[in-house]
Protein backbone atom coordinates (compact mmCIF):
# COMPACT_ATOMS: atom_id res chain seq x y z
CA UNK A 1 0.00 0.00 0.00
CA UNK A 2 2.86 2.26 0.59
CA UNK A 3 4.27 1.61 -2.57
CA UNK A 4 1.11 2.43 -4.39
CA UNK A 5 0.82 5.79 -2.33
CA UNK A 6 4.46 6.71 -2.90
CA UNK A 7 3.57 6.08 -6.86
CA UNK A 8 0.85 8.53 -7.11
CA UNK A 9 2.77 11.02 -5.22
CA UNK A 10 5.64 10.41 -8.45
CA UNK A 11 2.73 10.73 -10.49
CA UNK A 12 1.17 14.45 -8.60
CA UNK A 13 4.37 15.85 -9.29
CA UNK A 14 4.49 15.20 -12.65
CA UNK A 15 4.20 18.89 -14.05
CA UNK A 16 0.39 18.09 -16.00
CA UNK A 17 -2.90 20.21 -15.70
CA UNK A 18 -5.62 19.09 -14.48
CA UNK A 19 -7.45 16.79 -17.16
CA UNK A 20 -4.01 15.73 -18.10
CA UNK A 21 -3.09 14.12 -14.25
CA UNK A 22 -6.73 12.70 -14.05
CA UNK A 23 -6.27 10.76 -17.27
CA UNK A 24 -2.70 9.71 -16.48
CA UNK A 25 -3.57 8.56 -12.93
CA UNK A 26 -6.51 6.48 -14.43
CA UNK A 27 -4.53 5.17 -17.34
CA UNK A 28 -1.61 4.05 -14.67
CA UNK A 29 -4.23 1.99 -12.41
CA UNK A 30 -6.03 0.56 -15.50
CA UNK A 31 -3.00 -0.51 -17.07
CA UNK A 32 -1.61 -2.14 -13.42
CA UNK A 33 -5.26 -4.06 -12.77
CA UNK A 34 -4.26 -5.79 -16.25
CA UNK A 35 -0.70 -6.15 -15.57
CA UNK A 36 -1.11 -8.05 -12.81
CA UNK A 37 -4.03 -10.12 -14.07
CA UNK A 38 -1.43 -10.97 -17.12
CA UNK A 39 1.11 -12.26 -14.22
CA UNK A 40 3.52 -9.17 -14.59
CA UNK A 41 5.90 -8.23 -11.84
CA UNK A 42 4.43 -4.84 -10.09
CA UNK A 43 7.99 -3.46 -10.17
CA UNK A 44 8.11 -4.35 -13.49
CA UNK A 45 4.82 -2.68 -15.02
CA UNK A 46 5.41 0.40 -12.82
CA UNK A 47 9.28 0.50 -14.48
CA UNK A 48 7.44 0.79 -18.28
CA UNK A 49 4.69 3.24 -17.07
CA UNK A 50 7.63 5.58 -15.67
CA UNK A 51 9.26 4.96 -18.70
CA UNK A 52 5.93 6.60 -20.44
CA UNK A 53 6.09 9.35 -17.63
CA UNK A 54 9.60 10.24 -18.61
CA UNK A 55 9.09 10.44 -22.54
CA UNK A 56 5.39 12.45 -21.89
CA UNK A 57 7.26 15.22 -19.78
CA UNK A 58 10.13 15.80 -22.41
CA UNK A 59 7.48 16.17 -24.46
CA UNK A 60 5.57 18.57 -22.70
CA UNK A 61 8.60 20.45 -22.04
CA UNK A 62 9.18 20.28 -25.98
CA UNK A 63 6.95 19.62 -28.20
CA UNK A 64 8.16 17.10 -31.04
CA UNK A 65 7.35 17.80 -34.49
CA UNK A 66 6.84 14.75 -37.18
CA UNK A 67 7.57 15.15 -41.03
CA UNK A 68 5.23 14.13 -43.78
CA UNK A 69 7.34 10.84 -43.27
CA UNK A 70 8.63 10.38 -40.29
CA UNK A 71 11.47 7.79 -39.46
CA UNK A 72 11.30 5.56 -36.58
CA UNK A 73 13.61 6.79 -33.60
CA UNK A 74 15.99 4.11 -31.96
CA UNK A 75 18.46 5.75 -30.09
CA UNK A 76 19.25 7.68 -28.16
CA UNK A 77 16.44 6.46 -27.03
CA UNK A 78 14.88 3.47 -28.57
CA UNK A 79 11.42 4.12 -28.73
CA UNK A 80 10.54 1.45 -30.83
CA UNK A 81 11.34 -1.33 -28.34
CA UNK A 82 9.65 1.18 -25.61
CA UNK A 83 5.89 0.73 -27.54
CA UNK A 84 6.40 -2.99 -27.69
CA UNK A 85 7.93 -3.56 -23.92
CA UNK A 86 4.93 -1.24 -22.91
CA UNK A 87 1.76 -2.55 -25.08
CA UNK A 88 3.31 -6.33 -24.40
CA UNK A 89 2.06 -5.91 -20.83
CA UNK A 90 -1.27 -6.05 -21.97
CA UNK A 91 -1.81 -9.16 -24.81
CA UNK A 92 -2.81 -12.34 -23.35
CA UNK A 93 -0.35 -14.83 -25.35
CA UNK A 94 -0.53 -16.48 -27.67
CA UNK A 95 -1.21 -14.21 -30.34
CA UNK A 96 -3.51 -15.35 -33.01
CA UNK A 97 -2.04 -15.10 -36.37
CA UNK A 98 -3.54 -16.28 -39.46
CA UNK A 99 -3.01 -16.49 -43.04
CA UNK A 100 0.58 -17.02 -42.42
CA UNK A 101 0.95 -18.36 -46.13
CA UNK A 102 -0.15 -15.14 -47.40
CA UNK A 103 2.58 -14.02 -44.80
CA UNK A 104 5.29 -15.89 -46.52
CA UNK A 105 4.02 -14.41 -50.01
CA UNK A 106 4.20 -10.87 -48.71
CA UNK A 107 7.50 -11.56 -46.97
CA UNK A 108 8.86 -12.70 -50.72
CA UNK A 109 7.28 -9.56 -52.54
CA UNK A 110 9.06 -7.48 -50.05
CA UNK A 111 12.31 -9.62 -50.97
CA UNK A 112 12.19 -8.65 -54.50
CA UNK A 113 11.94 -5.45 -54.11
CA UNK A 114 7.84 -5.06 -54.82
CA UNK A 115 5.76 -2.88 -52.38
CA UNK A 116 2.89 -4.51 -50.34
CA UNK A 117 -0.19 -1.86 -48.95
CA UNK A 118 -2.44 -3.62 -46.55
CA UNK A 119 -5.97 -2.38 -46.50
CA UNK A 120 -6.73 -3.27 -43.17
CA UNK A 121 -9.43 -1.86 -40.50
CA UNK A 122 -8.35 -0.23 -37.18
CA UNK A 123 -9.33 -0.72 -33.41
CA UNK A 124 -6.59 0.87 -30.96
CA UNK A 125 -4.08 3.39 -30.73
CA UNK A 126 -1.43 0.71 -29.90
CA UNK A 127 -2.38 -1.53 -33.58
CA UNK A 128 1.22 -0.76 -35.04
CA UNK A 129 2.68 -2.29 -31.59
CA UNK A 130 0.68 -4.95 -31.35
CA UNK A 131 0.98 -5.67 -35.33
CA UNK A 132 4.90 -5.75 -34.87
CA UNK A 133 4.39 -8.26 -31.44
CA UNK A 134 2.66 -10.59 -33.56
CA UNK A 135 5.58 -10.63 -36.47
CA UNK A 136 8.58 -10.23 -34.06
CA UNK A 137 9.43 -13.70 -34.36
CA UNK A 138 8.77 -14.66 -37.71
CA UNK A 139 9.23 -11.69 -39.72
CA UNK A 140 11.20 -9.20 -37.46
CA UNK A 141 12.35 -7.01 -40.42
CA UNK A 142 8.58 -6.48 -41.35
CA UNK A 143 8.01 -6.16 -37.56
CA UNK A 144 10.00 -3.01 -37.38
CA UNK A 145 9.60 -1.97 -41.25
CA UNK A 146 6.06 -1.45 -41.51
CA UNK A 147 5.02 2.03 -42.60
CA UNK A 148 1.67 3.60 -41.03
CA UNK A 149 -0.33 5.67 -42.56
CA UNK A 150 -1.11 7.64 -39.41
CA UNK A 151 -3.76 10.47 -38.54
CA UNK A 152 -2.66 13.63 -37.02
CA UNK A 153 -3.96 13.07 -33.08
CA UNK A 154 -1.09 9.60 -33.00
CA UNK A 155 1.44 13.13 -33.75
CA UNK A 156 -0.16 15.84 -31.78
CA UNK A 157 -1.42 13.82 -28.14
CA UNK A 158 1.62 13.89 -26.13
CA UNK A 159 0.37 10.84 -24.46
CA UNK A 160 0.27 9.23 -27.79
CA UNK A 161 3.64 10.92 -29.08
CA UNK A 162 5.91 7.97 -27.43
CA UNK A 163 4.74 5.81 -29.50
CA UNK A 164 4.27 7.57 -32.75
CA UNK A 165 8.50 8.36 -32.34
CA UNK A 166 9.68 4.89 -32.52
CA UNK A 167 7.46 4.14 -35.83
CA UNK A 168 7.67 4.80 -39.49
CA UNK A 169 5.06 6.85 -40.29
CA UNK A 170 2.82 8.56 -43.56
CA UNK A 171 1.52 11.84 -41.40
CA UNK A 172 -1.37 12.94 -43.16
CA UNK A 173 -4.32 14.99 -41.69
CA UNK A 174 -7.70 13.32 -42.14
CA UNK A 175 -10.94 14.90 -44.03
CA UNK A 176 -12.86 14.35 -40.67
CA UNK A 177 -10.12 17.01 -39.14
CA UNK A 178 -8.45 18.96 -42.16
CA UNK A 179 -10.52 22.04 -41.50
CA UNK A 180 -10.30 21.98 -37.66
CA UNK A 181 -9.76 25.10 -37.16
CA UNK A 182 -10.49 26.52 -40.68
CA UNK A 183 -7.95 28.91 -40.51
CA UNK A 184 -5.31 26.03 -40.85
CA UNK A 185 -6.91 24.27 -43.34
CA UNK A 186 -4.79 25.42 -46.23
CA UNK A 187 -1.16 24.15 -43.99
CA UNK A 188 -3.07 21.13 -43.79
CA UNK A 189 -3.57 20.33 -47.06
CA UNK A 190 -0.01 21.60 -47.88
CA UNK A 191 1.20 19.50 -45.72
CA UNK A 192 -0.48 16.62 -47.04
CA UNK A 193 0.16 16.98 -50.62
CA UNK A 194 4.25 16.52 -49.48
CA UNK A 195 3.06 13.72 -47.93
CA UNK A 196 1.43 12.06 -51.04
CA UNK A 197 5.01 13.14 -52.61
CA UNK A 198 6.92 11.43 -50.51
CA UNK A 199 4.44 8.51 -50.84
CA UNK A 200 4.78 8.22 -53.85
CA UNK A 201 8.92 8.47 -53.68
CA UNK A 202 8.76 5.56 -51.11
CA UNK A 203 6.83 3.56 -53.78
CA UNK A 204 9.17 3.95 -56.48
CA UNK A 205 12.09 3.23 -54.17
CA UNK A 206 10.48 -0.39 -53.75
CA UNK A 207 10.67 -3.32 -50.97
CA UNK A 208 8.04 -0.78 -49.02
CA UNK A 209 5.40 -2.67 -47.01
CA UNK A 210 2.74 -0.09 -46.15
CA UNK A 211 -0.27 -0.33 -43.75
CA UNK A 212 -3.36 1.99 -44.37
CA UNK A 213 -7.12 2.24 -42.54
CA UNK A 214 -9.28 2.53 -45.60
CA UNK A 215 -11.95 3.80 -43.04
CA UNK A 216 -10.26 6.76 -41.59
CA UNK A 217 -10.83 5.56 -38.31
CA UNK A 218 -11.37 3.27 -35.46
CA UNK A 219 -13.74 0.74 -35.49
CA UNK A 220 -16.59 1.21 -32.70
CA UNK A 221 -19.71 -1.10 -31.20
CA UNK A 222 -22.99 -0.59 -32.70
CA UNK A 223 -26.03 0.20 -30.89
CA UNK A 224 -26.20 -3.44 -30.36
CA UNK A 225 -22.62 -3.13 -28.42
CA UNK A 226 -21.12 -5.06 -31.66
CA UNK A 227 -17.87 -4.39 -32.85
CA UNK A 228 -18.28 -3.42 -36.33
CA UNK A 229 -15.71 -2.42 -39.47
CA UNK A 230 -15.62 0.77 -39.91
CA UNK A 231 -16.52 0.87 -43.73
CA UNK A 232 -13.73 1.61 -46.49
CA UNK A 233 -13.95 4.83 -47.89
CA UNK A 234 -13.82 4.28 -52.24
CA UNK A 235 -11.98 7.28 -52.72
CA UNK A 236 -9.21 6.70 -49.64
CA UNK A 237 -8.96 3.12 -51.60
CA UNK A 238 -8.80 4.51 -54.86
CA UNK A 239 -5.98 6.92 -54.18
CA UNK A 240 -3.41 4.45 -52.86
CA UNK A 241 -3.96 2.27 -56.47
CA UNK A 242 -3.18 5.23 -58.55
CA UNK A 243 -0.35 6.38 -56.06
CA UNK A 244 1.20 2.47 -57.09
CA UNK A 245 0.26 2.60 -60.78
CA UNK A 246 1.94 5.99 -61.01
CA UNK A 247 5.35 4.73 -58.92
CA UNK A 248 6.15 2.26 -61.72
CA UNK A 249 7.40 -0.34 -59.15
CA UNK A 250 5.35 -3.93 -58.58
CA UNK A 251 2.78 -2.79 -55.91
CA UNK A 252 0.81 -5.59 -54.33
CA UNK A 253 -2.55 -5.33 -52.25
CA UNK A 254 -3.22 -7.14 -49.13
CA UNK A 255 -6.14 -7.45 -46.99
CA UNK A 256 -5.21 -7.25 -42.78
CA UNK A 257 -8.43 -8.05 -40.58
CA UNK A 258 -6.86 -6.94 -36.79
CA UNK A 259 -8.78 -7.98 -33.01
CA UNK A 260 -7.31 -5.85 -30.99
CA UNK A 261 -10.35 -3.92 -29.67
CA UNK A 262 -10.47 -4.55 -25.71
CA UNK A 263 -6.89 -3.92 -25.19
CA UNK A 264 -7.47 0.23 -25.70
CA UNK A 265 -10.65 0.83 -26.69
CA UNK A 266 -11.65 3.85 -28.21
CA UNK A 267 -14.35 6.10 -26.99
CA UNK A 268 -17.46 5.43 -27.82
CA UNK A 269 -17.77 8.46 -29.81
CA UNK A 270 -15.87 10.27 -32.02
CA UNK A 271 -14.13 13.31 -30.16
CA UNK A 272 -12.76 16.53 -31.44
CA UNK A 273 -10.33 17.24 -28.27
CA UNK A 274 -7.30 15.62 -27.67
CA UNK A 275 -6.88 13.67 -24.28
CA UNK A 276 -9.19 10.64 -24.15
CA UNK A 277 -9.45 8.39 -21.49
CA UNK A 278 -7.52 5.23 -21.94
CA UNK A 279 -9.32 2.63 -20.43
CA UNK A 280 -6.51 -1.03 -21.17
CA UNK A 281 -7.46 -4.53 -20.10
CA UNK A 282 -5.75 -8.01 -20.94
CA UNK A 283 -6.68 -8.92 -24.09
CA UNK A 284 -6.30 -11.67 -26.45
CA UNK A 285 -5.33 -10.47 -29.67
CA UNK A 286 -5.36 -11.29 -33.50
CA UNK A 287 -4.04 -11.04 -36.95
CA UNK A 288 -5.18 -12.74 -40.20
CA UNK A 289 -3.44 -11.43 -43.13
CA UNK A 290 -5.39 -11.78 -46.21
CA UNK A 291 -4.17 -12.95 -50.13
CA UNK A 292 -3.31 -10.14 -52.83
CA UNK A 293 -6.18 -8.65 -53.94
CA UNK A 294 -7.27 -9.16 -57.69
CA UNK A 295 -7.67 -5.19 -58.74
CA UNK A 296 -8.57 -6.35 -62.11
CA UNK A 297 -12.16 -8.11 -61.05
CA UNK A 298 -13.94 -4.90 -62.00
CA UNK A 299 -12.15 -4.12 -65.34
CA UNK A 300 -15.73 -5.35 -66.88
CA UNK A 301 -17.26 -2.17 -65.01
CA UNK A 302 -17.44 0.84 -67.52
CA UNK A 303 -18.66 3.40 -64.76
CA UNK A 304 -15.67 4.53 -61.94
CA UNK A 305 -18.03 5.56 -59.49
CA UNK A 306 -19.56 2.28 -60.01
CA UNK A 307 -16.13 0.39 -59.54
CA UNK A 308 -15.05 2.07 -56.97
CA UNK A 309 -18.14 1.50 -54.72
CA UNK A 310 -17.98 -2.21 -55.23
CA UNK A 311 -14.20 -2.70 -54.96
CA UNK A 312 -14.42 -0.67 -51.29
CA UNK A 313 -17.96 -2.64 -50.38
CA UNK A 314 -16.23 -6.20 -51.41
CA UNK A 315 -13.27 -5.33 -49.67
CA UNK A 316 -15.08 -3.75 -46.12
CA UNK A 317 -16.92 -7.51 -46.30
CA UNK A 318 -13.79 -9.52 -46.71
CA UNK A 319 -12.02 -7.85 -43.08
CA UNK A 320 -15.09 -8.32 -41.92
CA UNK A 321 -15.28 -11.62 -42.24
CA UNK A 322 -11.76 -12.42 -41.49
CA UNK A 323 -12.39 -10.62 -38.35
CA UNK A 324 -15.62 -13.06 -37.59
CA UNK A 325 -13.27 -15.72 -38.14
CA UNK A 326 -10.49 -14.24 -35.45
CA UNK A 327 -13.30 -13.27 -33.05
Amino acid sequence: MEKELNFDHYLASVPLDKKQALLVKNFYHNFKKAGLENGYDEAYIRKNFKDLITHLTDELKSPSSFDPYHQALFSPIDYYQFGLDFMEILVDKPIVLEGKQNLETINHQLMKGHNVILLANHQTEADPQLISLALQDSFPEMAKKMIFVAGERVITDPLAVPFSKGRYLLCIYSKRYIDIPPELKLQKQLHNKKTMEQMGALLKEGGKIIYVAPSGGRDRKDESGNIQVAPFDPQSIEMFILMAKRAGTPTHFHTLALSTYNLLPPPDSIQIDLGEDRHCHKTKIGFYFGGAIDLEKYAHMSDKHSIRQERAKDLTEEVSRHYRTLK
